[in-house]
Formats: structure tokens, C-alpha cells, sequence
């Protein structure tokens, strides 16, 4: 069973607005997930579930928020299974790296974990896309 999904992409926009994107909770809610996130260690977020995107209430703690590094624990409603997401930037010649790891995926039991496994994997290169549309559209950046 494969325990981590890792996901890295270069954005040809500055640090700083991938960082916004990513850590504001007005901003993830117009991209990703409607949520009241704050990147403050220590701070309890909820993902809020809606029926056009489908997806379950999705609660955690963030664990660190240091420039251009962001770790949280990710739990699926009903699930009690905590799951860990963490994302680091990095500038490049082109603008910004991002690379993202969700890891903790086996501590799911059985084939759920399996499931689980290809719901974020597929999640997550969506939620690259919608995150590069964003910034085209939202941003008016690249």
C-alpha cells in the first residue's frame, strides 16, 4: 500500500501569490474548498462540504506555517483517521515550485485505504489545475 502522494508543479508566478493562494482563506474558498483557514500553528480549520464539489467536511490542525512552508492534519468527516498535507515553495528561474505530500494515507484499514488512495491522488492533481486556473483567471498572472 502506498502511504504518500506527492504532487510538484512550477507556477510562473511569484512566491508570494502562490503562498496567498494557498494559506487565505478567501482565496481557497474561491479556488479549492469554501473554509475559514488560517495558517497560524495551532489553528483548527473545517473544509466545508458542498454539493457541487462534492466532497465531505474536512477538518484539522495546522502544524506549522513558516514562510513558504505549510503542514496541517487532514481528516475526512467520519472517518476519524487523521492524514497529514504539507506544501513548500520554493522560487525558481521560472517562479515558484510548489510541491505538496499527503502522507499518512495508510493509516486508513483495508481496501478503504486503497480507495482513499486514489480519491486524494485524483484530487489533488485537480486541485493543481483549479489552482493554475485561478491564478490565470482570478490572479491575471501567467
Amino acid at each position: 500500500m502506498k502511504d504518500l502522494i506527492t504532487k510538484e508543479k512550477v507556477f510562473n508566478h511569484p512566491i508570494d501569490v502562490i503562498w496567498n493562494a494557498i494559506t487565505k482563506a478567501e482565496e481557497l474558498s474561491t479556488w479549492f474548498i469554501k473554509t475559514n483557514f488560517k495558517a497560524e500553528t495551532g489553528f483548527q480549520y473545517t473544509f466545508f462540504p458542498t454539493e457541487e464539489k462534492g466532497c465531505e467536511a474536512i477538518t484539522g490542525t495546522i502544524k506549522s506555517a513558516d514562510p513558504y512552508t505549510l503542514v496541517y492534519t487532514w481528516e475526512v468527516a467520519d472517518t476519524n483517521v487523521e492524514t497529514t498535507v504539507s506544501w513548500t515553495l520554493e522560487t525558481v528561474p521560472e517562479g515558484t515550485k510548489l510541491h505538496l505530500e499527503h502522507s499518512g494515507i495508510a493509516n486508513y484499514k483495508g481496501e478503504t485505504a486503497i480507495a482513499m488512495f486514489e480519491s486524494f491522488n485524483g484530487g489533488w492533481d485537480n486541485c493543481l489545475t483549479k489552482l493554475l486556473a485561478y491564478l490565470k483567471e482570478t490572479i491575471h498572472a501567467g
